[in-house]
């Protein structure tokens, strides 16, 4: 296994629901499942990035980590804006609304989102 991050799920099939659409905005999709996880990666194909979906480990509630976010780099605003505008459709919630963010860069176009366990999610195009 490459590189990967899990995420804690407070309700498996939202999570699942939430993930399955929000990250298919942006060319992802699910490449394994099995009980309590769900891996997504670019294309499906297990290959490079995987993110994880799961229920903890050591059976303790999921809870979101302070500080902790997961980004995602997408190569158009407008994957940046599909990816806001479905997290939002599929109970996500507004961290930050897609806009630029020259702060961080003259190019940069993000956007923050929370996930229905509370998670912090990002979708970045830089260019």
């Amino acid at each position: 296994m490459g590189s990967y991050a899990t995420l804690g799920a407070v309700d498996l099939d939202q999570a699942h629901g939430f993930y399955d659409a929000v990250l298919a905005a942006i060319g992802w999709r699910s490449h394994a499942d099995f009980p309590g996880w769900r891996g997504y990666s670019e294309g499906g194909s297990g290959e490079g990035f995987v993110l994880w979906i799961c229920t903890p480990f050591d059976g303790q509630p999921a809870a979101p980590g302070n500080g902790a976010m997961t980004g995602f780099l997408v190569s158009s605003r407008e994957q940046v804006d599909a990816f806001y505008r479905t997290a939002m459709d599929h109970g996500g919630t507004d961290d930050g609304a897609p806009g630029p963010r020259p702060h961080y860069g003259p190019t940069w176009y993000a956007a923050y989102l929370r996930d229905p366990s509370g998670n912090k999610l990002a979708a970045v195009c830089n260019g």
